[in-house]
This record gives structure tokens, sequence and C-alpha cells, in this order.
């Protein structure tokens, strides 16, 4: 009897068995959905593990000399956030309403209604705050006067030191967290 030829698929040694089209599939598959999970669960980690995170919520910010609130005015100012991100860009710049009432006392209002965060405007003719998005209003002092706001306009706590009027901010205030 005559031997048969050597059959070419057996395996040779040193030489890897070749990878089935089906075997193949099924490992591309895995690992693109290996990749996808994990580009899914590194945000959803970063975002649980912020939560953890402590951070400094408030410091006093300089509001600039006293002489720039002229007394019985209400005038608009801005700070810098302190506690900013490189990527927060002009959102870090946070205007804030200064009523002067006298020599050294000072009412400092969030720009933003209490209803949903819209930024209010101060109209000196008829002594009132106005949100254009929903129609609240406020009395000069903050507090409510009509439209869906719940409550007063939010007020930073201020301290005047060597001629300058500081407030203490950094987190703008919510209904959650109010200052």
């Amino acid at each position: 009897m005559v031997d048969a030829a050597p059959n070419r698929t057996d395996s040779q040694p040193g030489r890897p068995k070749p990878i089935g089209r089906r075997n193949f599939l099924v490992g591309l598959g895995v690992m693109l959905n290996a990749v996808a999970a994990a580009l899914l669960a590194i945000p959803l980690i970063g975002y649980l593990a912020g939560a953890l995170r402590q951070r400094k919520a408030q410091a006093w910010i300089s509001l600039g000399a006293v002489t720039n609130f002229p007394v019985g005015q209400t005038r608009l100012a801005e700070y810098q956030n302190p506690f900013t991100v490189p990527w927060d860009g002009d959102t870090a710049h946070i205007p804030c309403w200064v009523r002067r009432l006298g020599t050294d006392q000072f009412q400092v209002f969030a720009i933003n209604c209490t209803h949903l965060g819209c930024p209010v405007r101060w109209f000196p003719e008829s002594s009132l705050f106005m949100c254009p998005c929903h129609g609240g209003v406020y009395y000069a002092d903050g507090e409510h006067a009509s439209g869906p706001p719940p409550r007063p306009l939010y007020q930073y706590q201020y301290k005047v030191e060597n001629g300058e009027l500081f407030i203490q901010g950094g987190r703008i205030p919510t209904l959650s967290q109010p200052v």
C-alpha cells in the first residue's frame, strides 16, 4: 500500500493554527464591546467619584472699593469665581447686584432669579428687579413681589475691610443650596 500525502491543514510545529472567520468576528465583537463599555464607564466613574470629593464652596472675594457703590443706588458688579477650572471660560465671571443702604451697610444679591435661575435686571425707575424669562418681580430689598419665584433673591454675605467690599462667593446659590 501506498502512504497518503500528509494533510496540509494539520498544524505543524512552530506555526499558529489559522483563525476562522467566525472566531475572528467573535473576538472583534468582544473587543469593540469592551472599548464601548470603557468609554461609558470612565465618565460614570468620574461623575460618582466627583460627588465624594470635598470642594471648597465659598471664599471672600473683593468687589472693589466701597466708593464704587453710591449710597442709595443699586449697581451691577462682577467677580471672578475662585473655584474655576480652565474650561469654565466666561462662566467664571459672575455678576451680582450691589445695593448700598448706608455707610457700611449693603445688600448683595445673586443675579439669578429664584424661579429658574434666569438673570434678573434692575429697573431704577420702578425700583424693582424683574426676571425676563417668566415675569418674576422683586422689590429693591430683594423680597418677592409677584410672579412664579418661590422666595426672595439670594443674598451674599458681605464684609467691609479697609474701604473695600468683600462678599462670600464662589458657589452659585440654588434652591437646593441657598447661600
